[in-house]
């Protein structure tokens, strides 16, 4: 049994989970999992569609997002899923989506309120927005940054990401994570549908609260 199968196996699983759900399109999107005890994960290879991608084309990274495994460039996101392991201690799949929904709420930089019984159900807060990256951040390491956006934010607001595994990047999009790749999948598929059910409901009264 090869050192790394299983990461890559889960991995390449919550990928194509990612595109049956309708979560990705095309080579957009990623799904990382990971492994605490060598400190690496497998992701996505950067360009590959999904209609594509094979098990044996996860890359596998250490958390210095260097290439431990695979022939192929890691996601162009592997520093954003790097920072998420180093900083939010105990999860153990991570994954980014352009959602409509989601990424729609992220472009209009709005963190998305809770405003009835099915968001409430899953988490206890409006699910959270980064601040804008400011322009030195962009051009600047962005997915490095795009990671610690996400992380000062649950510092600023003391959520625990262990409670809250849903976040917004302003003008960006959508990430999730969880306990493990498959997990981190089913909460970008909740974080959709709660995105999606707060833009409705707001259209239909545009006055709505909790």
């Amino acid at each position: 049994m090869k050192k790394y199968s299983r990461i890559k196996e889960e991995a390449y699983l919550a990928n194509m989970e990612l595109y049956s759900k309708g979560l990705a399109v095309y080579t957009f999107g990623n799904a990382s999992s990971f492994d605490s005890g060598e400190s690496v994960f497998a992701i996505k290879p950067s360009g590959v569609p999904y209609d594509k991608l094979k098990v044996s084309d996860m890359v596998v990274v250490d958390l210095d997002n260097k290439t431990v495994e695979g022939k192929l460039r890691p996601s162009s996101d592997t520093k954003t899923h790097s920072r998420l392991y180093r900083s939010f201690k105990g999860i153990g799949g991570a994954c980014h989506t352009h959602s409509p929904y989601a990424t729609a709420w992220a472009q209009a930089k709005k963190s998305i309120p809770i405003l009835g019984t099915t968001h409430a159900d899953h988490l206890p807060c409006p699910i959270p927005c980064t601040a804008e990256l400011t322009a030195k951040m962009i051009n600047g390491d962005y997915e490095d940054m795009t990671g610690s956006a996400i992380v000062e934010t649950f510092r600023k607001l003391k959520i625990s990401p262990l409670h809250v595994s849903m976040v917004l990047v302003a003008c960006h999009g959508p990430f999730t994570w969880g306990k493990n790749a498959a997990e981190s999948v089913y909460n970008a598929v909740i974080l959709e549908e709660l995105a999606k059910i707060a833009f409705v409901t707001l259209q239909v009264n545009p006055n709505a609260k909790n």
